[in-house]
């Protein structure tokens, strides 16, 4: 009787297991099909031309950056909430911003903003240095969580002012801010390496802000006008200078 009863535990335990596993399956299939449809779709049809960049937005699992009841919606064509009044930037925007660091692989970024990581683990796709600041601790913590849970090595995300960026890894190829700001943080521009690419929104952090993509030219910023974009604002020492 202890035996019937045994194995009767051990199929029902199987049966459950089973289901799990193909419930998990046909997520991940789902997920796959929704990025596939993403890249296609919002990606394409714009103005994201890079084959690299392109893959790796088709690869990395942004539905694991938002929160469980969200990930349904995570591959829509708008930014998402996450923690503590931010949010996770549309997917079009996160694959221009990318595309226009120009990465060749082997260069050395600093973000601005790590938000959920999921810009992080773009950029971890495409070179194997990727340094991220998040002034909210907790926002900080929740996002290296995941980026080691999804085996992100590359990334190193660090808890402070974005603002003074990292001066211990400069100089950077490339420098990527994923909050508005009304100016250039002087000490980023001074971590960028000569020749290097650094993006950024400027503008009224209230309302409306300019994507702008600055070159380093003989320790001079080059300045290229993107287009108009709504990001979160830059807190820290940016409100002190600009006394808001």
């Amino acid at each position: 009787m202890k035996e019937s009863i045994f194995f009767k535990l051990v199929f029902a335990l199987t049966i459950i297991f089973c289901s799990a596993f193909l419930c998990f399956c046909e997520d991940d299939e789902s997920y796959a099909r929704k990025r596939e449809k993403m890249v296609r779709a919002q990606l394409k049809t714009r103005d994201i031309t890079d084959k690299q960049v392109l893959e790796v937005m088709g690869k990395v699992p942004r539905h694991l950056f938002v929160s469980p009841h969200l990930r349904r919606q995570a591959y829509r064509d708008s930014p998402l909430p996450i923690d503590e009044g931010q949010t996770i930037s549309q997917p079009y925007i996160v694959a221009l911003m990318t595309q226009h660091l120009e990465l060749k692989g082997g260069e050395k970024v600093l973000e601005i903003g790590t938000g959920s990581g999921y810009q992080a683990a773009v950029l971890a796709h495409l070179t194997d240095k990727v340094y991220s600041i998040e002034i909210r601790e907790n926002l900080a913590k929740k996002a290296a969580e995941t980026l080691s849970t999804l085996n992100y090595s590359q990334v190193q995300v660090k808890w402070s002012d974005g603002y003074f960026g990292w001066e211990e890894h400069a100089p950077f190829d490339a420098i990527i801010v994923t909050c508005a700001a009304n100016h250039v943080p002087p000490p980023l521009l001074k971590q960028l390496k000569e020749g290097g690419r650094f993006i950024i929104p400027l503008g009224s952090t209230l309302y409306f802000q300019t994507l702008t993509l600055i070159t380093k030219k003989k320790g001079k910023p080059k300045v290229k006008q993107i287009l108009g974009v709504t990001f979160v604002p830059m807190v820290g020492e940016v409100q002190k200078k600009t006394g808001k």
